[in-house]
Order: structure tokens, then sequence, then C-alpha cells
């Protein structure tokens, strides 16, 4: 799961982020399950991005901006850390 966060925030750059559905979708077909099998994923996509927020890999945005890792909810996204 780590490789396909990545892989997909490296694909969309720094400025952009990505649906964490999105990754659970691609996920689910690399792992070959049916077109529902995303769903089960959700938990393992939030989980693996805390993770990489922790280690500083990736950010969690929630409304545009970072949001802390170990205190978030609601809708979010994944993206890359922004140089400012």
């Amino acid at each position: 799961m780590d490789d396909i966060l990545i892989a997909m925030c490296a694909d969309v750059g720094a400025e952009k982020t990505i649906d964490p559905i999105a990754a659970a979708k691609a996920a689910g077909e690399a792992r070959g399950g049916d077109e529902l099998a995303w769903r089960s994923l959700l938990t393992e996509v939030r989980q693996t991005a805390v993770g990489l927020a922790r280690q500083g890999k990736l950010v969690i945005y929630r409304k545009g901006k970072p949001a802390d890792p170990d205190d978030f909810r609601g809708v979010y996204r994944i993206g890359l850390p922004r140089s400012e």
C-alpha cells in the first residue's frame, strides 16, 4: 500500500492531492479483487497514509491545509509535502 500511495502522489505532483477512495480502488485492482473490493481497503489506506505522514513522506490534507496525522476526522486527501 505504501508504494501505491507514494506513486499516485508522485504522479499528480506536489501541488495536487489524491482521493483516498482512488487509492483504495487502485490497490483493489492491483490485488485482483472484484470491483467493490476497494471498500474493505479504505481503513488500510488511512492507516498507511497516517504512517507515511508520521515519517514525513506524505501529508494528510483537510480543507486544503496540512492536518495532524494523529488527530484528524472526516474528509481528507493525501499528497506530497509541499515546499514553501
